[in-house]
């Protein structure tokens, strides 16, 4: 993974020293228009808004040229900026070392990192869930968000799992009846 998928933490150990991994995923939005379309698009709205100013200057209506280059400009940066949103990052790890590490990296760059101790986490969401439902990760009277960006089958779809690995979490990992299971906490 890449440092922008996978932001690494100021205290990220070794795969071996992490524990038992139950949940490990990176959550990224969805842009459908790749690099090479966006080219391929601002070329033609560019093309045509300048064949339209030119048309008009032509015409002698000179002053609409420069609203057409106008419009153009607001085009590009309206895509630039969601480009720049798109680098957002949410990376969920729960280990039985860490309990539920979030690590996020914001579209500046930013990273931050939290860590909630799972024995008593709920994860909350609406089901079947709203364009606007929020999931929920509740734990010790806090409410963190995750997944804002995702589709509202995806963030049921991520609940859900995540839900999964938690029963795994708590139950502990596969082992024979009566082993110990190694002390969870928010290390």
């Amino acid at each position: 993974m890449t440092e922008e998928a996978h932001p690494k933490t100021a205290d990220e150990t070794p795969a071996e020293a992490v524990g038992t991994i139950y949940f490990d995923a990176t959550l990224a939005p969805y842009r459908s228009l790749p690099p090479q379309g966006f080219l391929i698009l601002m070329s033609a709205i560019a093309g045509g808004g300048f064949l339209i100013g030119f048309g008009f200057f032509l015409a002698g209506a000179w002053p609409v040229a420069g609203f057409a280059g106008l419009e153009i400009l607001l085009v590009y940066i309206a895509f630039k900026l969601n480009y720049r949103e798109s680098r957002r990052r949410q990376h969920l790890r729960l280990t039985d070392k860490t309990g539920l590490e979030i690590a996020e990296v914001a579209p500046d760059g930013r990273k931050s990192v939290r860590r909630l101790e799972p024995t008593w986490l709920r994860v909350e969401i609406e089901d079947p869930p709203n364009h606007d439902s929020q999931l929920k990760l509740l734990s010790h009277g806090r409410v963190t968000i995750v997944g804002a960006f995702l589709t509202a089958g995806e963030r049921l779809e991520l609940a859900r799992a995540l839900r999964a690995a938690l029963e795994r979490y708590r139950g502990g990992p596969l082992s024979p009846p009566g082993a110990a299971r190694p002390a969870g906490g928010s290390g």
